[in-house]
């Protein structure tokens, strides 16, 4: 793995506090240490990561993630720490696919050209339903993947028929914001496929994790950070932030400049006494939870890493990884329920169970050597905001010397690893340009 071109130098090294140990946190303090800047990391919690890490066993992990080739910004900050994408990533063309061996499959190549090779080949599908998402296609990028900001997904898909938007868009549009397609922002499930279809090559394959989360960025940058002379302080739950003069106090040390990286909800406590309109906005943010389902059934093999499921009332999970497949545990799979508030409120129990009757019903006979039984059942509540239209997320600065970054916080993407990672760069980028 060829070593990153580092970021250049700042002008003036400054004493920064970063306030949070997630993505956007461990982003921000890896981009000001490699810009020259002393930096001190609080979190909260005993391990890095926030709500993209492993679970304390080590060997199960918060909820399953899914990385794609556009998140050039994730690779680059993994690639700087040390840890090379292809080794802890499986690297695959973008393919929904059911149990039944239906679906879209982008082979390699431009994904704008592959795409339209791929719904041509569509099987299932009439002509007239290729042609129209086909159509639909071409309007978007006429509109230059823009639209009103108060569309829904489902008001910029109304053209397709309901076969496209039930096995296509509406699949996509819950892993990719985590929000039905009634209540999701076209704008920004726009900006999504604008990236992974205009990207280049590559840009749409699907990056599936092959080792726990906290080996693909929070141990490794954590690492990085001491060995290149941060101090992190885990376990560390800062009460306040105050402003001195021209420093910053926060658990008694003092700083030129602070990176709010906490969560939505910490961030907004922190910042009432001195944004209390950011805060409010902030803390009026709603959210929607992601369940994951871990099950294992000795002897089993899909045959892909990941496939899509048929969502419904009955039927919670919209897709299913084979950690096997990825070089985990043989006969480890995790399912994936997004937008799950209905779910949650049936309860954990329930919902596994659910999913092991979906694995059951959806599989021909012959894929499961033994019956799928469910050994884990892990919800994020607040796995994400809720990425409805208009919504209008807080800026980045919340006072002079004072910047916030987070996948909430204000910019073109979802709630994403990239999302968070961009915002922590951005930050650090912002405090050095504004006004001493």
């Amino acid at each position: 793995m060829a070593a990153p071109a580092l970021p250049q130098r700042a002008a003036r090294p400054l004493r920064v506090g970063v306030i949070g140990g997630g993505w956007a946190g461990l982003a921000a303090a890896v981009e000001a240490v490699s810009r020259g800047h002393h930096v001190t990391l609080f979190e909260m919690a005993p391990r890095l990561g926030g709500r993209a890490r492993a679970l304390p066993d080590g060997v199960l992990d918060n909820g399953q993630h899914i990385l794609i080739g556009a998140y050039r910004q994730t690779l680059e900050i993994m690639r700087r720490v040390g840890v090379d994408p292809a080794q802890v990533l499986q690297r695959l063309p973008l393919a929904l696919v059911t149990p039944d061996g239906r679906g879209l499959r982008l082979p390699p190549g431009p994904p704008l050209a592959t795409f339209g090779w791929a719904v041509m080949r569509r099987p299932g599908w009439s002509l007239r339903e290729r042609l129209g998402l086909l159509g639909a296609s071409l309007r978007w990028a006429a509109m230059r993947f823009t639209c009103p900001a108060d569309w829904s997904v489902a008001t910029l898909c109304e053209s397709l028929s309901p076969r496209v938007r039930a096995e296509l868009i509406d699949p996509l549009c819950v892993a990719a914001l985590n929000t039905p397609a009634d209540r999701a922002s076209a704008t920004v499930f726009l900006r999504v496929l604008k990236d992974a279809l205009f990207g280049g090559a590559g840009a749409a394959d699907l990056l599936l994790p092959r080792r726990p989360l906290s080996a693909l960025l929070p141990e490794p940058a954590g690492d990085w950070l001491r060995r290149h002379g941060a101090t992190l302080r885990v376990a560390s739950r800062v009460q306040a932030v105050s402003r001195e003069g021209h420093t910053w106090l926060v658990q008694d040390e003092r700083f030129d400049a602070v990176v709010l990286a906490a969560s939505a909800t910490e961030a907004s406590r922190l910042a009432q006494p001195l944004a209390p309109q950011w805060a409010a906005q902030t803390a009026a943010l709603q959210y929607e939870p992601i369940v994951t389902v871990y099950l294992e059934s000795a002897g089993s093999r899909l045959p892909l890493p990941m496939l899509q499921l048929h969502e419904s009332d009955t039927a919670p999970a919209q897709f299913v990884f084979d950690h096997g497949v990825l070089g985990g545990t043989p006969g480890r799979f995790a399912a994936v329920v997004s937008g799950a508030a209905p779910w949650t409120a049936r309860g954990l129990q329930a919902t596994g169970e659910a999913v092991q009757a979906q694995l059951l019903r959806d599989f021909p006979a012959g894929i499961w050597r033994n019956p799928p039984s469910v050994k884990r059942v892990v919800a994020e509540r607040r796995a994400t905001f809720a990425c409805t239209p208009s919504l209008q997320r807080p800026p980045a600065q919340v006072a002079p010397g004072l910047w916030a970054a987070g996948d909430y916080v204000q910019g073109p993407y979802p709630a994403t690893l990239e999302g968070a990672v961009r915002a922590g760069i951005a930050a650090v980028h912002a405090l050095e340009n504004a006004p001493s």
